[in-house]
């Protein structure tokens, strides 16, 4: 099972590694800093022994990198692997963003439900099963959030189970959530964020995230 660095060290963006198997063009690592899409944030961008990833996914708790058909790299090989710190450093900010954002959310609407999530580099969103237009709140949550990025609070990432893998993100008299995310030290490093309404459909109503400094 491939050892997951980013949990312990997310802002890592060159790791001594080696392959531990190789099945054509799908490999796995004996430890990595290289994120698989899980929780609607996108993968990392990167290369591994200078072949570039063209997929990363997760397989229970094993992560498989599909690489470039010219790879010859083979099982012991050590490797160094590269992530896009521009971009992981884009993810990681939107998607602490979008997290205060939920909860504040949770917070105020207790009726409310989240049916879908998405992280890229450029914007987030959540989408919610909702009746009414969430834009009525809206200017109350981006407030509210900017507080909270404003006094730059710690965020505690650890291990709720560590052999399930089960991590939890946890800023004190905030909340404590659920998430195996790679997470800011500080709310505060999030910078200023502005919010969007957007309605996906009946019954639908979707916030979208957007870094006012990238």
């Amino acid at each position: 099972m491939t050892k997951k660095i980013f949990w312990e060290d997310p802002y890592l963006t060159q790791l001594e590694t080696r392959i531990a198997s190789v099945k054509d063009n799908d490999i796995t690592v004996e430890q990595t800093i290289f994120f698989a899409f899980s929780g609607g944030q996108e993968s990392d961008y990167g290369t591994i022994g200078n072949n570039r990833v063209l997929q990363a996914r997760k397989e229970d708790k094993e992560i498989v990198y599909t690489l470039e058909n010219s790879h010859s790299l083979k099982p012991g090989d050590q490797v160094r692997m590269n992530i896009d710190w521009e971009r992981r450093y884009k993810l990681m900010r939107l998607h602490f963003a979008a997290e205060i954002v939920l909860e504040l959310v949770y917070q105020k609407l207790n009726s409310i439900k989240k049916i879908g999530a998405h992280i890229a580099q450029d914007k987030a969103r959540i989408d919610f099963e909702w009746g009414e237009n969430i834009s009525t709140v809206l200017p109350v949550i981006q407030k509210e959030a900017l507080k909270i990025i404003g006094a730059n609070q710690e965020i505690i990432s650890a291990f709720s189970d560590e052999e399930k893998e089960e991590r939890y993100w946890e800023i004190r008299g905030f909340a404590r959530v659920p998430c195996g995310g790679a997470h800011l030290r500080r709310t505060g490093e999030i910078g200023e964020i502005e919010l969007k309404r957007k309605n996906p459909g009946k019954g639908k109503e979707r916030i979208e995230i957007y870094l006012l400094r990238l």
